[in-house]
């Protein structure tokens, strides 16, 4: 049995749907049901007596403690996080606490498990930490692509929360000898993605008829990888990866935000046309977001060289099934927007 934590979320959730679709070992879902993580991505799963739902927090070492002892899990996989820049710029505590204290509580508690494990079973324990490519900082038009050895710089506070954890994880490591995994993807995108983020965002305001909202020149790049591509790397990782490494996990798919949204505006023409004129009528560039990383991109070569890992998915497929996807599930997007989520996007987008 797995126990994942923050498996409510968007990529959590794909996780945990895409392992029970090819594995019959169980899944113990820990998740805190904050604003991003939302049950009804795991509708299929109901009534599955391999997935066993627990609302709560990883900070809370009583509750975590009790479920490692009840279920024994073989290894842990920590996607838990608080991770929308923005909201980071606006209010970082939530992310101190989460992404920093939540992931340390989660340490212990598995350092004492581990601690307790005997053999075969001590042998195989893995703790598998999630990261991202923000904690390398930004990178200039010219500049190699981020490798595992590149070193750390966050630009945000949500990059510096998970730059912490990311070193706690290494620290448990050399510390106590925890088997730990760590990987750092690139920007995700996907199903249940929720529509705060650029691609669920542009695609919700769209068929909405609102503007288009491009921060700053839209020249900032980004590395797209298809979630259903990280999480086979993550499975690939947890399986075979080398106690104590990093891995790079990127999408091969470097983009200026502007010719993404050209691009999703264009894929929407096609799938849903409008009474009248093109979706790219509604872009409407707005003033950047503070401290803004104006490239990001990752060298995936040691996951591939090792693991033998790749994404299945180029971009263009990759979109037209997200796109395809939000178009066909329309009713989750409503329940998702809700009072609070509107309430956001007012904070965040109205004096822009």
């Amino acid at each position: 049995m797995l126990l994942v934590t923050g498996g409510a979320g968007f990529i959590g959730s794909n996780f945990v749907l895409d392992w029970l679709a090819q594995s019959n070992e169980g899944v113990v879902n820990l998740d805190k049901l904050t604003y991003a993580g939302n049950r009804e991505n795991l509708a299929a799963l109901e009534g599955d007596a391999r997935h066993v739902f627990v609302p709560g927090d990883i900070a809370d070492r009583t509750l975590v403690r009790g479920l490692l002892a009840r279920h024994r899990p073989r290894a842990i996989v920590h996607f838990a996080a608080e991770s929308h820049v923005d909201r980071s710029i606006h209010g970082p505590d939530d992310f101190v606490q989460t992404n920093i204290v939540g992931t340390f509580a989660l340490l212990e508690e598995a350092r004492v498990c581990w601690d307790a494990l005997k053999g075969d079973a001590r042998d195989a324990f893995r703790f598998l930490h999630v990261s991202t490519d923000e904690v390398y900082g930004s990178l200039g038009s010219e500049d190699p692509a981020f490798k595992e050895t590149t070193p750390y710089a966050p630009n945000s506070p949500y990059a510096a929360s998970k730059a912490a954890s990311d070193h706690l994880v290494r620290a448990y490591r050399h510390t106590y000898g925890l088997p730990t995994l760590t990987t750092n993807c690139s920007n995700n995108y996907g199903p249940y993605q929720f529509p705060e983020k650029l691609i669920p965002l542009m695609i919700a305001n769209a068929l909405a008829g609102k503007p288009l909202p491009v921060y700053g020149d839209g020249q900032n790049v980004r590395d797209w990888l298809y979630v259903g591509d990280h999480c086979a790397a993550v499975r690939s990782v947890l399986e075979r990866g080398r106690i104590g490494e990093c891995y790079n996990i990127g999408g091969e798919a470097e983009m200026k935000n502007i010719d993404l949204v050209k691009t999703l505006c264009a894929l929407l023409d096609q799938l849903r046309p409008r009474g009248s004129g093109g979706y790219a009528e509604l872009i409407t560039f707005v003033r950047d977001r503070p401290g803004h990383d104006r490239r990001y991109a990752m060298d995936a070569t040691k996951l591939q060289s090792e693991l033998g890992w790749r994404p299945a998915e180029s971009f263009e497929s990759g979109l037209r099934k997200t796109v395809t996807w939000y178009l066909d599930n329309a009713g989750w997007v409503a329940n998702v927007t809700s009072g609070a989520y509107r309430e956001w996007m007012e904070r965040n987008y109205a004096a822009r």
